[in-house]
């Protein structure tokens, strides 16, 4: 759509809905003359289909806000259509395809590009002029991996990771050019996309395909880059992994990416966590597992046994008499960091170890142990419940 039919075009009267009509006026409007007016509905009815192209154009600006104010904007700065100006007032029909074709110092004493610079930023449409200034360029965004220890991950550690990604060509300064004076792309203007249409007014922006969305064309191209204006880089980076970490934990550190071109930010940095398991310790979300070996007479007669911690020195914790094996007790704060800086806990699992090597009094012991609760059956509840189900 030209920009002489941008500012000539009512959508408003296209739709049915006044200046002031609120989006869901708009959108209801929309809808109502959408299905009126579709081609599904109307085959064969070319009249139908242009009708349905202009609703949809129509819907496309006016249900946009940000289109929406442009194109009051505009509308309103030509009048809606035609400028009111000239000697004692009398309004004038000015060529419009002159205000925005517009040659040096030609109606509306703009110069230049004309009236089109002015507006070919409208909706991504080129301007087309001399001066169109070629957009700024962002980064790519790198992904790399790190794989870390167990307690590094616990307590965070800053790596070194090396990394390859492009950057503005050193030979040409990132121009592409020999001599460091490109052209601008004719087909993008410098945009380094161009719009074709997909039926039903709408339109869909690709690259350009000459400047591979550069929006600039070497003309005598650099022999590193082959006039790309960018080259392969590698660099070392120190990168700081925060504490508490997961493994295949994915970390985005925004502008640690390639460079961005022509003033563009720099794209962002991924990095997958890789986390080594350790012989003792386990991971549950913020707290660290661990198992804890105690003795037959430790879990039935209770006492206290020492734990080991993760990089501190161990805690002690009083094991009840009668503790079963399997049963877990907390150390509060003895686990991983949390992102507020506060620590997970620790989460001791206890598991009664049953002796393999038996001498003549510990042998003694346990048989007059077994006579003194020969009466007790564990498995009796078993049964019973069994018997029940």
């Amino acid at each position: 759509m030209s920009t002489k039919d941008f500012v000539e075009k009512d959508y408003y009267k296209v739709l049915g809905v006044p200046k002031d009509a609120t989006d869901a006026e708009i959108k209801k409007a929309y809808r109502k003359l959408a299905r009126e007016f579709h081609p599904d509905a109307n085959k064969g009815n070319d009249k139908a289909e242009e009708r349905f192209k202009e609703i949809s154009e129509a819907n496309d600006i006016l249900g946009d806000t940000k289109k929406r104010k442009e194109y009051d904007e505009a509308r309103a700065l030509f009048g809606n259509g035609g400028f009111r100006a000239g000697p004692g007032g009398a309004q004038g029909n000015f060529d419009l395809g002159d205000l925005f074709g517009g040659a040096p110092g030609g109606a509306g004493g703009f110069g230049g590009g004309g009236l089109g610079d002015v507006f070919g930023g409208l909706f991504n449409r080129g301007g087309g002029g001399t001066g169109t200034r070629v957009q700024p360029r962002r980064g790519q965004d790198i992904e790399s991996e790190v794989t870390l220890s167990f307690t590094e991950a616990v307590d965070g550690a800053t790596v070194p990771l090396r990394m390859s990604s492009q950057a503005p060509c050193k030979a040409c300064s990132g121009t592409g050019d020999k001599n460091g004076s490109p052209r601008v792309c004719p087909t993008c203007v410098g945009t380094g996309q161009v719009s074709r249409g997909s039926g039903g007014g709408f339109s869909l922006t690709d690259p350009c395909v000459d400047c591979k969305g550069r929006g600039l064309i070497a003309q005598d191209p650099c022999d590193v880059c082959k006039g790309s204006g960018r080259a392969k880089s590698s660099r070392t980076m120190q990168v700081r992994i925060p504490a508490g970490v997961l493994d295949s934990q994915r970390i985005r550190l925004r502008g640690k990416g390639a460079p961005g071109e022509r003033g563009g930010p720099a794209g962002d940095l991924y990095v997958v966590v890789h986390v080594d398991a350790h012989p003792v310790f386990g991971r549950k979300g913020d707290n660290l597992t661990v198992t804890v070996p105690v003795t037959f007479t430790e879990a039935a007669l209770g006492g206290e046994v020492k734990v080991p911690t993760l990089g501190g020195p161990p805690v002690t914790l009083k094991l009840p008499a009668g503790t079963p094996n399997g049963r877990t007790m907390r150390a509060r704060g003895k686990g991983a960091v949390r992102k507020d800086g506060t620590r997970g806990d620790l989460l001791v699992t206890v598991e009664v170890t049953v002796p393999t090597d038996l001498g003549t009094d510990a042998r003694d012991a346990l048989e007059a142990y077994r006579k003194a609760t020969a009466d007790q059956d564990p498995r009796a509840e078993l049964f019973q419940a069994a018997k029940g189900a």
